[in-house]
């Protein structure tokens, strides 16, 4: 489509933007803010926040929407055993009090990077055991064992993100499982029924109201707590086009919908992602003030 819309204006960058920057840059390791081209980067930089993204900088899966470098045929992905002390140390210096851990997919080992999800999480909690920590997984492949093991090192929020409606999955999420990510959410709370859950839904590839809303009446079924809708934005032509750009009326009215079928928590904006206003949201479902 063309020109992007006014309300997707960005913010200028300011010192502690910068500062930031630096921190994460000096670490060694990686954010979804920058890997994913995320729009929000300079308001969350700014804020001296920003999602952690562990397991490298290289999904094994080909979602024709997201910016994160893909693998390449032939090559051996690594695994960084001193990603999650570098990742904690990270935390430290910015001074967080709470924390969004995401990943790649890793297809390729046999716990789906769960162990490195669980030892990040422990490592932060050396830190300080005050700071709450959200995880975004990713389905791993449907594994039950993998899911526990993140579960077991006690993250406070536990995410995973159906992205679009079922009806796309093919098109846009070829290794993807619509039904298979639903059962990942159900499996949350089958295992620790207290867990807060969350996932998110982008809008503007295609698909229709309705299918939007019942995906939302699908995630809530699921146990999902919390739910993030936002517009998607092209990282490039090579991607998966931006079919409509959603009005923010639109989106207010699919907030209001989310509240009625129940979730306890509904942050939806054409500048939402799913880790954006991540603490927010967590206080908001647990009644409990920032």
């Amino acid at each position: 489509m063309g020109r992007l819309p006014a309300w997707f204006k960005q913010a200028i960058p300011t010192k502690t933007t910068m500062d930031t920057a630096r921190i994460i840059s000096g670490s060694g390791i990686h954010t979804v803010c920058r890997e994913a081209k995320c729009p929000n980067i300079n308001t969350c930089y700014a804020n001296k926040t920003a999602t952690f993204l562990i397991l490298g900088d290289t999904c094994t899966r080909n979602c024709r929407f997201c910016a994160v470098a893909k693998l390449e045929e032939n090559r051996v992905l690594k695994l960084d055993a001193d990603e999650p002390l570098r990742t904690a140390e990270a935390v430290k210096e910015l001074g967080l009090d709470y924390v969004v851990i995401t990943s790649v997919t890793r297809d390729d080992l046999d716990d789906g990077g769960a162990e490195i999800f669980a030892t990040t999480i422990e490592s932060i909690r050396m830190i300080s055991k005050k700071i709450k920590i959200e995880v975004l997984i990713p389905d791993f492949d449907g594994k039950i064992s993998s899911l526990k093991t993140v579960l077991e090192a006690g993250p406070d929020c536990i995410g995973h993100n159906i992205e679009t409606v079922k009806r796309l999955y093919r098109e846009i999420r070829p290794e993807a499982n619509f039904e298979r990510s639903l059962k990942v959410l159900r499996q949350i709370k089958a295992i620790e029924p207290l867990m807060v859950s969350k996932s998110s839904i982008m809008l503007g590839m295609g698909e229709t109201g309705h299918e939007v809303e019942e995906a939302m009446r699908e995630l809530r079924l699921s146990g999902c707590d919390i739910l993030t809708l936002g517009q998607y934005l092209a990282p490039s032509k090579a991607h998966f086009p931006v079919k409509e750009f959603i009005s923010p009326e639109r989106f207010d009215v699919y907030r209001e919908t989310g509240y009625s079928l129940g979730f306890k928590a509904v942050l939806s904006g054409p500048l939402v992602r799913s880790s954006y206003q991540a603490e927010k949201t967590f206080c908001e479902a647990n009644l409990c003030t920032i």
